[in-house]
């Protein structure tokens, strides 16, 4: 084998190479100078254990069937403490790419090795090379390429992604599940309630959610003043005396559910007003929630009946109370405009939060919901945001929600992490170099 430079070995690499077998032809020979023959290099294990399961190997002429570790030095072994571990006393060959010691399973018997740097092509290192150390990249390592690659493969990589995202969002909502005490509209209100404040008042919208006692927001949701009083009420906006007629409204209505529900001091510090669009003010948007509420009170039962993304839109199609058609603020008069939620803000509810619990509350049903969910995000146009925009520059357009929901997991937890040869972008470049 060529010589060839990198500034580091990486076990993705050795990965790469055991699990499609890139060894140029060459007849393999462990350490000890004894052939090795690959019937069946086992199953990728993405857990804890050896890296290949159920592998089937002829070493000397004799089979062998059992498990496969890589390290980037045999060394390694112990220094992740294999030799104590009962997981890896079947583990039959042991893959390196520098062996630099002995290694010997928990019994004491010696296990076989081989070594990589033996066998490895020029033209796989400079494809691993060019991708992962040569890229002049602004974007991500692959970004002169990943036009290249075939349509049907990254499709399917990105519905793979699509639903990765999704479970790492449930982590969140079965956490917000324990807190709610498995009240799975009180989870919908506050994933609701997050999305509303967006990016400045996600945070303390949820914190309004939180202190809440959700039963007393299904109490109220029939009077539309005073539940918007209990929202403005707890979000600390209802301080200052007597702004108008309304904002007095407002205040005496919230004193009464305060007094009736026993309130006191579950109040927060107001939401931010600063950096914000007028339309995004923390008054319009708590006024829509309101309004949603009391238009749709069992909206979790709702939602969750709910097939076609027209249905879900629908429950969204509302407006901030009449008082706010002529403001933004208390007391302040502005030019008359009704202030609706716009059809890119309820996209935008329906990613953040009517998927992500629909595909939990399945999952905590047994039942799989993907093909619904996949056809809800078919439905959103595109997501516009930085990330998106490179991926666009870089060739790969977009065509709904589900592929910008994906490029965000794949910019994320793949390109940012340098994990190209766990992606099938990656895999699919390098094994173009052959």
């Amino acid at each position: 084998m060529s010589n060839l430079y990198l500034s580091a070995m990486r076990e993705d690499l050795l990965h790469f190479v055991w699990k499609y077998q890139k060894f140029s032809g060459q007849s393999l020979m462990t350490t000890d100078k004894i052939a090795v023959q690959v019937k069946n290099p086992g199953t990728h294990n993405h857990g804890a254990g050896p890296d290949f399961f159920n592998a089937r190997l002829l070493i000397g002429g004799q089979e062998w069937a059992g498990n496969v570790e890589l390290h980037v030095k045999s060394s390694d072994w112990y220094a992740h403490g294999h030799e104590s571990d009962l997981n890896y006393n079947n583990v039959v060959l042991h893959v390196v790419w520098e062996d630099d010691v002995s290694v010997f399973r928990k019994d004491g018997s010696a296990i076989a090795t081989l070594v990589l740097k033996d066998y490895l092509s020029r033209a796989l290192l400079m494809g691993y090379r060019k991708l992962l150390e040569d890229s002049k990249k602004a974007f991500i390592n692959c970004e002169q390429d990943i036009a290249s690659v075939d349509g049907f493969l990254l499709d399917n990589w990105l519905e793979g992604l699509f639903f990765e995202r999704l479970e790492h969002k449930s982590a969140a909502v079965f956490e917000l599940l324990d807190q709610c005490q498995n009240d799975w509209e009180k989870v919908l209100f506050s994933l609701l309630m997050k999305s509303f404040g967006s990016k400045v008042n996600g945070e303390a919208f949820l914190d309004i959610a939180r202190v809440l006692d959700f039963s007393i927001v299904r109490k109220v949701a029939h009077d539309a003043l005073q539940l918007e009083a209990l929202l403005f009420g707890t979000a600390g906006l209802l301080h200052e005396d007597h702004l108008d007629v309304y904002h007095n409204q407002l205040k005496q209505s919230y004193g009464f559910l305060e007094n009736k529900f026993n309130l006191g001091g579950v109040g927060i510090r107001p939401p931010a007003f600063y950096g914000l669009r007028p339309n995004n003010f923390p008054t319009l948007r708590l006024s829509q929630v309101a309004a949603l509420y009391h238009k749709v009170p069992n909206l979790f039962s709702e939602v969750v009946e709910a097939k076609r993304l027209s249905e879900i839109v629908s429950f969204f199609e509302v407006s901030a109370g009449e008082y706010w058609n002529s403001h933004y603020t208390f007391g302040k008069t502005s030019k008359e405009s009704k202030k609706r939620l716009t059809k890119n803000f309820i996209e935008l509810l329906v990613v953040n939060a009517i998927v992500p619990i629909k595909f939990c509350y399945a999952k905590q049903l047994g039942k799989n919901a993907d093909e619904e969910l996949v056809e809800l995000l078919s439905g959103i146009k595109p997501e516009q945001n930085g990330i998106i925009e490179k991926f666009k520059s870089a060739g790969l357009r977009s065509d709904n929600a589900l592929q910008t929901q994906a490029k965000i997991q794949l910019y994320n937890h793949y390109c940012t992490k340098n994990k190209c040869l766990q992606c099938a972008v990656g895999t699919s470049l390098l094994n173009g170099n052959f």
